[in-house]
C-alpha cells in the first residue's frame, strides 16, 4: 500500500543527502529530538529458552507473563486484523499445495512486497506497482501448513470475537517467542505510516487544478514515456493525457504525496446543488519509466534548509513560502504516477498490505518479511510519538497485539515495524513524528 510521512522517510533523506554548499538558509525549525532506543544487553543463547534463527535474527521462546502491558490490552480490536490474514490463508489453499523446493532449516518463511517504499518521498525509487496480492513461494506454503488449523479455528470464531474469547484463545494457542537480531539484541526502532485523505473534485475548478490521472493509452508504447516537464509543457503529452483526469486536488503537494505513498483517499466535492461528498480511493497503477529523483535532496542542493532541518513538514513550508518555485520543486523528479480508481467497500480499513488483506488502523504493521512472515499476530512494546518540547512529558507506553500484515524496502531488520495509523486529522503528524524504541514478541501456533 502505500502511505506514509514517517521516519523512514526522514532516514532516508538524511542518509542520501549530501551537505549543500550553498549559505542561504531560511529560518526553519530544526528537526524534532525523538528519543532513541534504549540499548540493552544481548539476551544470551544459554538464558533457558529455546532459539530458532530467521534470515535477520531469531526467536528466543518467551512467556505469557513477558509480554509489557498484556494484561491492559483490548486484543479483540486486533481480532478482525487476525481474522482477515487468516481468510487469506485459508483461501490461497497453499496448505495443500506440494512444496517444491526446500525450506532453509529453521528459518522463517518469506513473501514478496507489494506496498511502495515509504522512503520513496525523499530518496527512494518512487511508488512500485502493486503486484496481485498473492503468496508465490514455497515458503508461504510453508507457512499455511504452519497456520492453517489455527487459522480454521480463527475462522470458526467469526471475525468479531469479544475480549475473554480472543485471550483465551490466543494464550491457549500460541506461544510467545522475542525477536532479535543476529547478535542478541532485542531492541529496536518503531516507525508510523498512514494513508492520505485529500480534498478532490472530479471537475477542474479555479480551487481544485492539480490532475491525478489515470494511465495513457499509450504508455507501453513509448517507454520511457514524457517527464515530469514534458508533460507540464508538451501540448503532446497534454493530449495524450486529456480525458484521463481521475480527480483534481488543490495542492501540488498533495498530489505529490499520494504518488509516493502509492494509494489515498479522495473526499469528493458534492456535485450540484442536491450532491453529497464522497470518499473513493485512488491506488498506483503505473509510472512513466523516467529515474526518481529525491525532492528533499534538490532543496537541500538549493539551500532551502539544512542538511539537519530537512523533513517533509519543511518541505512544506518552503512551498508556502515560495509558491512560484513549487513546479520548479517537482520538476527536478522526472517520475510522474498514473493512478486508478479503487471502490471503497469498507471505509473502516485501510488499502491492501502486502498480505493482499486491508490493513486496520492501529492494529497492522509493516516488517522485514525476512524476520516476520505476512499474518502473524505480534505483540508490540514501545511508546506513543510526542509533539516536540523542552520539556517533555514521560513517555506513555504503547503496548499492544498486532498483525504483520505489510511490508516496504525500508523497513529492514529483525526489530524493526513501521506502524499504520490509519487517515484522518493529526495523523499525518502523528505518523511522521514516530520514530520510537521497539521491542517485539511474534506469537506463534505451538
Amino acid at each position: 500500500m502505500g502511505r506514509r510521512w514517517a521516519a523512514p522517510i526522514l532516514l532516508s533523506l538524511l542518509a542520501a543527502c549530501g551537505t549543500s554548499s550553498m549559505d542561504t538558509r531560511q529560518n526553519l525549525p530544526p528537526l524534532e529530538p525523538v528519543p532513541a532506543p534504549a540499548p540493552e544487553p544481548p539476551a544470551p543463547l544459554s538464558d533457558g529458552g529455546e532459539v530458532r534463527l530467521t534470515t535477520k535474527g531469531r526467536w528466543v521462546r518467551s512467556d505469557w507473563t513477558a509480554l509489557p502491558g498484556w494484561q491492559a490490552d483490548s486484543v479483540r480490536q486486533a481480532w478482525p486484523a487476525l481474522w482477515r490474514s487468516c481468510e487469506r490463508v485459508l483461501n490461497t489453499g497453499l496448505a495443500n499445495r506440494p512444496v517444491t523446493t526446500p525450506a532453509r532449516p529453521a528459518a522463517v518463511p518469506t513473501a514478496t512486497t507489494a506496498r511502495p517504499d515509504p522512503a520513496a518521498l525523499l530518496n527512494g525509487n518512487g511508488a512500485v506497482p502493486a503486484p496481485a496480492p498473492g503468496y508465490d513461494t514455497a515458503s508461504a506454503a510453508l507457512f499455511a501448513r504452519h497456520w492453517s488449523p489455527t487459522c480454521r479455528a480463527v475462522r470458526a470464531l467469526g471475525p468479531n470475537a469479544d475480549e475473554n474469547t480472543a485471550r483465551d484463545f490466543l494464550t491457549s494457542r500460541l506461544q510467545p517467542w522475542r525477536v532479535e537480531s543476529a547478535e542478541g539484541r532485542a531492541d529496536g526502532m518503531m516507525t508510523g505510516y498512514f494513508e492520505p485523505l485529500v480534498e478532490a473534485s472530479r471537475v477542474r475548478s479555479e480551487r481544485h487544478a492539480v490532475p491525478l490521472h489515470g494511465v495513457p493509452a499509450d504508455l507501453a508504447l513509448r517507454q520511457p514515456w514524457y517527464s515530469r516537464t514534458q508533460i507540464d509543457t508538451l501540448p503532446e503529452a497534454q493530449a495524450a493525457l486529456a480525458g484521463r483526469e481521475i480527480a483534481w486536488v488543490a495542492d501540488p503537494l498533495e498530489a505529490l504525496m499520494l504518488q509516493i505513498q502509492g494509494s489515498g483517499r479522495l473526499v469528493l466535492a458534492p456535485q450540484g446543488p442536491a450532491g453529497e461528498r464522497r470518499v473513493v480511493r485512488v491506488a498506483f497503477a503505473a509510472h512513466n519509466g523516467q529515474p526518481y529523483q529525491s525532492v528533499g535532496r534538490w532543496l537541500v542542493d538549493q539551500g532551502a534548509f539544512t542538511l539537519e532541518q530537512a523533513s517533509w513538514p519543511a518541505i512544506r513550508q518552503w512551498a508556502r513560502q515560495n509558491p512560484q518555485r513549487v513546479r520548479e520543486m517537482l520538476q527536478a523528479n522526472p517520475r510522474y504516477v498514473f493512478f486508478r480508481e479503487e471502490a471503497l467497500p469498507d471505509p473502516n480499513v485501510g488499502a491492501l498490505g502486502a498480505q493482499g488483506v486491508p490493513l486496520t488502523p492501529g492494529r497492522s504493521i509493516a516488517v522485514d518479511r525476512d524476520s516476520i512472515p505476512y499474518g502473524t499476530p505480534v505483540w508490540l512494546a514501545s511508546t506513543e510519538p510526542q509533539p516536540w518540547s523542552l520539556n517533555p512529558p514521560p513517555a506513555r507506553p504503547m503496548q499492544r497485539l498486532v498483525v504483520a500484515q505489510d511490508t516496504g524496502s525500508a523497513i529492514l531488520g529483525a526489530v524493526r515495524a513501521d506502524f499504520f495509523w490509519g487517515w484522518g486529522d493529526g495523523i499525518e503528524d502523528r505518523a511522521g513524528r514516530t520514530k520510537q524504541p521497539l521491542r517485539l514478541w511474534v506469537l506463534w501456533p505451538r
